[in-house]
């Protein structure tokens, strides 16, 4: 059974513009990077026809993985999200115990996390020790600075 890939309906619109640019534009450019890399004679030798072969490999994999991912989308509408727990498209605020320091993190799919940004993945540590979470509870989360306790202060949509 294939896993079900979270995102807005901004996320997906964004996938598929994606891949309609490698599909109409990307495909041809490395098309043509390897007629004229070919077109240099001896292959066996020929480190810009290694290089555009790689390209197009690169490109028929983001292909794959982005069509992978809109057939298997779950689409976040934050109007129905229930917030009565920390859930996928929720905006938590948490306070992080060990620097006593609050932080509001919205909870995304894979595909649209920029922790940056405050956007932070599903299957990411946080993420997924949020998930599931009410107000008030307090999630142990394995982090690579080691454990951290957070504890839950506000959930909305």
């Amino acid at each position: 059974m294939e896993e079900k890939v979270f995102m807005t309906a901004k996320g997906l619109e964004d996938c598929k513009t994606r891949l309609a640019y490698l599909k109409e534009t990307r495909r041809k450019e490395v098309a043509d990077k390897i007629a004229e890399a070919r077109s240099y004679g001896d292959l066996s030798e020929n480190s810009e026809y290694d290089i555009a072969r790689a390209e197009a490999v690169a490109v028929e994999t983001e292909i794959e993985e982005l069509e992978e991912k809109i057939k298997n989308v779950s689409i976040i509408d934050t109007k129905k999200i229930n917030t009565s727990k920390v859930n996928v498209g929720c905006s938590v605020t948490i306070l992080n115990m060990k620097v006593n320091k609050e932080f509001t993190y919205r909870i995304v799919g894979d595909t649209e996390s920029d922790p940056m940004n405050g956007l932070i993945s599903n299957i990411s540590p946080v993420g997924a020790g949020l998930l599931g979470k009410k107000v008030g509870e307090i999630a142990s989360i394995n982090t690579p600075a080691g454990v951290v306790e957070m504890k839950i202060l506000k959930i909305k949509a």
